[in-house]
């Protein structure tokens, strides 16, 4: 997601790396194959807001990071369950908290959330059905960040399960990042539906199947891609410490664009659950 830069951040907070006492990390633990060891199927009633004990929801522009052009907000203003089992977070052309972007006065609002301090793995299955939005200037992603981004980016590592650019209604990325690939020399591939079908309408399937050098990518099942050291021209592969989850519908920026008057607000991403199992 962060093509050009990241800053992560918990609450209003800078992010340093949180300590091993307050999350969950499952890297080092012998589990069995296929062992669920993070599960959200948000489930609740309509207009609850996510788990927090599972989701940090970051607030702000991002630093500026991208362009982008959403201010990220806590709360339920922009993320809130459906009462369907979906957690819904919704980018709007709106400013209810006279909020500051590093533009001047911010035009949209969207959410963000992480399991940065709660839940963090090293390897397995990644996996969310999810609906995403269309139009220009929207981006969608579900993505995977090193837990030491403390100590930099791209050396931390990151690892795009899936993003979209809005005006590209039947492709998605899968990309990953490090040190000496990162940026627009990002390593990955791109996923187009047959057929003319849009990823906006309907619920799809995104995951990663992350083993010890080797990454592989999936739409609904069908493996598109696959990476391991061999591909870095040389370079460090990163891909081999504990890492945690990002979702977030960003508003704008360097690589989609920024949205016109063809651009639907509200715009929603409609997430149906997030798993990660163990290895096979």
């Amino acid at each position: 997601m962060s093509t050009w830069g990241i800053v992560i951040t918990l609450g209003m907070a800078s992010c340093t790396q949180a300590s091993p006492d307050e999350r969950t990390n499952l890297a080092s633990e012998k589990l069995a194959p296929n062992a669920t060891v993070f599960s959200d199927d948000f489930d609740g009633p309509a207009g609850s807001g996510v788990d927090t004990s599972k989701w940090t929801l970051e607030t702000g522009d991002n630093s500026g990071n991208n362009h982008e052009r959403q201010y990220y907000t806590s709360g339920t203003h922009n993320a809130a369950l459906d009462g369907n089992g979906n957690l819904v977070i919704t980018a709007r052309k709106d400013n209810p908290g006279n909020y500051q972007c590093w533009y001047g006065t911010c035009q949209y609002t969207s959410a963000r959330m992480n399991t940065a301090s709660t839940f963090t793995q090293q390897y397995g299955h990644f996996e969310t059905r999810m609906k995403i939005p269309g139009g220009q200037g929207i981006w969608p992603a579900f993505w995977l960040l090193g837990n030491d981004i403390g100590s930099g980016w791209p050396g931390c590592g990151e690892l795009d399960i899936m993003e979209n650019i809005g005006r590209e209604a039947s492709t998605v990325h899968g990309t990953i990042h490090g040190p000496g690939y990162s940026g627009a020399g990002g390593i990955g591939a791109a996923y187009t539906l047959p057929n003319g079908q849009r990823f906006s309408d309907d619920f799809h399937v995104f995951a990663v199947d992350w083993s010890p050098n080797e990454i592989k990518w999936s739409v609904d099942g069908n493996v598109y891609q696959t990476r391991t050291p061999a591909d870095l021209n040389g370079n460090r592969w990163v891909f081999d410490h504990p890492f945690f989850i990002i979702v977030n519908l960003a508003v704008g920026g360097d690589w989609p664009g920024d949205p016109d008057g063809s651009t639907p607000f509200p715009g929603q991403l409609v997430i149906d659950y997030v798993h990660v199992t163990t290895s096979n």
